[in-house]
């Protein structure tokens, strides 16, 4: 299974000043929907893993969670896409919990969920708390340069704190760019043969 865990804030939908707490507050960043929509017709599936603290500080409940994540589904397929699943992690950093990236355990839960070995498993995302929780388990990083990171750009040092061995992109559709193969032209189909 070709498995890509991407993190949500930042990545598929703009920050917001400070936390996204209603389904009006959620808006795609321009082009991510699309850029997973065609990851999807590549073959792969897609899961968010998300950090929503704001549950464990009363900020919104479970059921604004599932609105957001409702409208982000609803928008992913009318582009033609999907998100296969949404782990998230409901703790305040006080909490000291094993899923709160840059802690690897919500990124194991969904190996274990799907099967799949964390060295074949593809972690994007804009923030350096994801990033961290993929280099803990052992998968291939990607920065989209976004959100948290934006500023940064391909090609440029990273910051001290960030690990080692990311692959660095401008934006979610140049790194669906370059991790799927170009697409072959269409060959034009031959004439039938007359037959005498």
């Amino acid at each position: 299974m070709k498995l890509a865990i991407l993190d949500r804030d930042g990545l598929l939908n703009a920050l917001g000043d400070d936390y996204i707490t209603s389904a009006d507050d959620w808006v795609p960043v321009p082009g991510a929907l699309e850029a997973i929509a065609r990851l999807n017709h590549a073959g792969w599936h897609v899961v968010v893993a998300t950090n929503q603290p704001g549950l464990g500080r009363g900020l919104l409940d479970v059921v604004a969670l599932n609105a957001i994540h409702t409208k982000m589904h609803r928008q992913m397929a009318a582009v033609g896409g999907r998100i296969d699943a949404v782990f998230y992690c409901p703790h305040t950093a006080e909490e000291e919990c094993s899923c709160r990236k840059p802690a690897p355990g919500l990124l194991e839960q969904i190996c274990e969920r799907y099967g799949v070995e964390p060295h074949d498993v593809l972690v994007v995302g804009n923030c350096q708390a994801h990033l961290q929780a993929g280099a803990a388990l052992g998968a291939k990083l990607h920065l989209v340069c976004t959100g948290h990171a934006a500023g940064l750009q391909p090609g440029q040092a990273l910051p001290e704190g960030w690990p080692a061995g990311i692959q660095v992109h401008a934006s979610l559709a140049q790194w669906v760019e370059q991790l799927l193969p170009a697409t072959p032209q269409s060959q034009p189909v031959p004439a039938p043969s007359a037959v005498g």
